[in-house]
């Protein structure tokens, strides 16, 4: 019963019963609101890297709203900030908008704006708002994340392998000496690294210094 030819075989008739439309539209939503977070940090010149503490969200309707629920995890990491609020016409933050954009949303006006350190972005009826205050604790995080990238580089341009172990020395000043060892955890976990080493490495190391967020940074990676 098999066929001359897998080309001439009949294509499978897809089962429409099968596709989830709802959560179909819930995707949908959910790339259109990171995509227009995304800008807004563009705007903000806020680095991809760098965590954020919240992003308020107005949808067209409640139904879109409820529908953004499940999809938040997912625009967290896309945007990369800690909390999703979802607000309405009646928050604080929407009457501050109006107020900055007369004849929104009726006027269907689009763009970017900061509003009470936030940079929203307005778009068909939505209202994304991405809180562009940064905090010390942020900052350190963003600083962390920046470091954990350089050393990945670094461990490439050495050519280790990807389950390789290392160990890392840094050299800078006391704000990279402080988030390394504040967010020693993290940085050992993301680079494969034994140990966090504050001073320079012995014979046979791969170095390298280089300006990290303005500031003078020596770092080494050395396989184990």
């Amino acid at each position: 019963s098999a066929p001359d030819s897998v080309h001439l075989a009949r294509y499978p008739v897809a089962d429409e019963s099968l596709v989830d439309q709802p959560l179909m539209e819930a995707t949908r939503l959910a790339m259109r609101i990171a995509s227009m977070g995304r800008a807004a940090r563009a705007k903000a010149g806020l680095k991809v890297r760098q965590p954020l503490a919240d992003v308020a969200v107005l949808t067209r309707t409640p139904q879109e709203a409820e529908a953004l629920g499940p999809m938040a995890s997912q625009i967290l990491e896309e945007l990369n900030v800690k909390e999703l609020k979802l607000i309405t016409t009646g928050s604080e933050l929407y009457q501050k908008v109006m107020a900055a954009t007369p004849g929104w949303p009726a006027a269907a006006v689009p763009g970017m704006r900061s509003v009470e350190g936030y940079l929203v972005n307005q778009e068909d009826g939505y209202l994304v708002a991405v809180n562009s205050a940064l905090t010390d604790d942020l900052r350190d995080e963003g600083l962390a994340r920046e470091l954990v990238h350089r050393i990945q580089n670094l461990r490439r341009d050495a050519g280790f392998e990807i389950t390789d172990r290392i160990v890392t020395y840094y050299q800078g000043p006391t704000e990279v000496d402080r988030v390394m060892r504040r967010h020693a955890g993290y940085v050992q976990q993301e680079t494969l690294s034994e140990e966090l080493v504050a001073g320079a490495s012995p014979e046979g190391a791969s170095a390298e210094a280089q300006k990290v967020e303005g500031m003078e940074v020596t770092l080494e990676v050395r396989r184990v």
